[in-house]
């Protein structure tokens, strides 16, 4: 399976916890095979006096998105964060690690949707096309 990541920070050296998210992610997750330039954005959905680094990867890996979702999950709380967003309140992080879209090997496009107790997941991640600081590092990697 091909993933789509979108990474974002607006704590601490930004573009290094986003470097270290990426290198993690190869570590853990699979092969990265592409990655955006930084983009800087004002925070969405929230205010705060703390702009965001945001980019996009792309990830060659065999696992499932629970899967995926988990060791993004991690990654996250290895590199200091410490709570989610949740019900749509948005805070400050050090990192931001959100799951866009999914393709088979063959390149046709995957749908997820998998309800669990504590929160949805929705891929194609329902927001992305609203969000620019998604929208312009992925159209870099994904014209």
């Amino acid at each position: 399976m091909i993933y789509y990541l979108s990474l974002g920070s607006n704590l601490g050296n930004r573009e290094q916890t986003i470097r270290a998210a990426i290198e993690r992610i190869e570590q853990t997750i699979g092969r990265v095979t592409k990655c955006s330039s930084f983009y800087y954005s004002e925070p969405w959905g929230f205010e705060s006096e703390h702009g965001f680094c945001n980019s996009c990867c792309c990830v060659e890996t065999e696992l499932a998105p629970l899967e995926v979702l988990r060791k993004t999950q991690t990654i996250e709380s290895e590199l200091g964060r410490t709570h989610k967003s949740v019900d749509g309140h948005y805070s400050d992080r050090t990192i931001d690690i959100d799951l866009i879209r999914v393709f088979d090997n063959e390149g046709k496009e995957k749908s997820f949707n998998f309800q669990l107790s504590t929160f949805n997941l929705i891929i194609p991640h329902p927001l992305w096309e609203e969000r620019d600081f998604v929208k312009i590092p992925l159209t870099e990697i994904k014209p």
